[in-house]
């Protein structure tokens, strides 16, 4: 086991290199550079090509790479242009507020899911899972930023159940009972937007993982040597299709913590997605190459959480 995880993470190592490598010259490639949001039209040429010269603009490739990877290692990811403040303040508070919405998110999808989807391979060619397989369809059809204006125009502006921006009602202090409360209800119509649609891919797997296990041989074994339905289903069909469910929670959060930069915007939620919306928009270069770094880190250390999660659900894969 503990062979297995440690070859993970030497592999983990070079893919964090090659990642590094390409968000620093993806950032280059941009138009621009960290300085061009900052010139003042009153200086001369000379004079702001002397800045440049002044903040190592004009450095060979090796030697600005070399400057930045060292502080990203140091968690440095230098100072915002827009915001005149450093980049990890900046993500610092808008990752909190995605981490929540995240997790709120997989909890919805887990409890949403797994029922559906048990339902749905337990009684499958029949009325109740043609309903749940046509929401299923529904939803892979359903791009995820316009079912989410449908639920924030209908639940939000339409009926006012929810609010329609922000991530808590301001003059709340924080800590409070009524802070907690209102943060919740912020986090309630994002997160189930994401949920309702993330859900999909849940509840088609775990059907599909019950169908099949229905027609193994041990089920069939325990059927004829007469043990109750109930049992079947609880020790044995249940039990062997949800475990790899639960090697896919890596990828789920990765997908969700990537995935929910546009259910951020349109609900003007102040998370990390927002944020890089609002860093491409105003050129914010540092910010940009940051939380696409931080994307990029979350995706790989999510497919590792996952091999790891599957090599202890089933030995078999682990690497000898």
């Amino acid at each position: 086991m503990w062979k297995f995880i440690v070859r993970r993470l030497i592999i983990t190592l070079p893919q964090l290199l090659l990642l590094s490598l390409l968000v620093f010259f993806m950032a280059s490639l941009m138009p621009g550079d960290a300085f061009t949001s900052q010139i003042d039209p009153s200086l001369s040429q000379d004079a702001i090509e002397e800045q440049r010269e002044r903040l190592g603009l004009n450095d060979p490739w090796y030697q600005q790479y070399g400057r930045w990877v060292s502080g990203v290692a140091e968690g440095d990811f230098g100072t915002s242009t827009a915001h005149y403040r450093p980049v990890t303040d900046l993500i610092w508070e808008r990752m909190i507020n995605t981490i929540w919405l995240s997790l709120l998110s997989v909890i919805f999808i887990y409890a949403i899911g797994i029922p559906l989807g048990i339902i749905s391979g337990r009684w499958n060619d029949r009325l109740v899972d043609q309903i749940i397989t046509g929401y299923t369809y529904l939803g892979f059809a359903t791009p995820i930023f316009i079912f989410a204006l449908v639920v924030l125009f209908f639940f939000g502006f339409t009926l006012g159940w929810f609010p329609t921006g922000g991530s808590v009602a301001s003059g709340l202090e924080p800590g409070s009972f009524e802070y907690i409360v209102s943060k919740l209800h912020h986090l309630l119509l994002p997160a189930l937007s994401i949920a309702l649609i993330g859900v999909v891919g849940t509840v088609q797997y775990l059907r599909s993982e019950i169908i099949d296990t229905k027609q193994k041989d041990f089920i069939i074994t325990a059927r004829a040597k007469g043990a109750p339905e109930s049992r079947v289903y609880n020790r044995h069909i249940f039990r062997n299709s949800v475990l790899p469910i639960a090697a896919f929670f890596g990828y789920e959060i990765t997908m969700l913590i990537t995935g929910s930069v546009f259910v951020e915007q349109i609900f003007s939620y102040p998370g990390m997605g927002n944020l890089f919306i609002e860093s491409i928009l105003i050129r914010d270069f540092p910010v940009v190459t940051a939380v696409v770094l931080l994307f990029g880190l979350a995706a790989i250390l999510g497919a590792l959480l996952s091999d790891i999660i599957l090599s202890i659900v089933d030995p078999r894969i682990r690497i000898k």
